[in-house]
């Protein structure tokens, strides 16, 4: 039993695959408490995989993503090998990285929160040995430290995405700030929530 906060189906709103239709696969809980986190994934139900793949097998889309909360607290190469046989999936997984992950997963994003979550007890140390992209929410802090992440290689793609605040002034003003460090910084490629603008899950 695997416990779900929610699985829907919607556009990925973030990262490279910004506008592919996908099913999202939502865990519950997380290992980290981050300040700015804008997810409410702490309540959910515990599942059976058959009602897991049930659920997924709803939806045509040719990707799942698994996120959370932390998704990697509840899954294990089993869960995985499952999930591609009974879907026929691509499957992604978002996660902090601070967690070792199964093989066989086709696309790992890292968001990275060691300095700007961690409450200096290194829970927020880096597991993950490799990212095929890296998604950071900027809060203002330095960047260059991203880019030496030992779970970045040669191909891996680095996204800068706005801290999302609930006040509008204060979230245009994060969203103006994070687009001049990507000027600034053409190393980066702006990240958007897509999903927001558009008013979907």
């Amino acid at each position: 039993m695997r416990k779900i906060n929610e699985i829907f189906y919607s556009l990925q709103g973030e990262g490279h695959h910004t506008g592919y239709p996908s099913v999202f696969i939502r865990f519950s809980g997380c290992n980290l408490s981050c300040p700015f986190c804008d997810t409410r994934h702490r309540e959910g139900i515990l599942m059976s995989d058959n009602d897991i793949i049930h659920a997924v097998n709803l939806y045509q889309a040719d990707w799942i993503i698994l996120t959370g909360g932390e998704p990697s607290l509840w899954i294990d190469e089993t869960f995985i090998k499952m999930l591609k046989r009974a879907t026929g999936k691509k499957i992604a997984i978002e996660t902090n990285g601070t967690r070792p992950l199964p093989p066989g997963i086709d696309w790992v994003t890292v968001s990275p929160k060691d300095g700007i979550c961690d409450d200096n007890s290194g829970q927020a140390e880096l597991k993950v040995e490799h990212a095929d992209e890296i998604k950071v929410v900027d809060v203002g802090q330095p960047l260059d430290r991203y880019f030496d992440l030992p779970c970045r290689g040669q191909n891996t793609l680095m996204y800068l995405q706005p801290c999302f605040v609930s006040d509008p002034d204060e979230n245009l003003s994060n969203r103006l700030r994070t687009v001049n460090r990507v000027l600034d910084d053409p190393r980066w490629t702006l990240s958007v929530q897509l999903h927001r603008f558009l008013g979907i899950p």
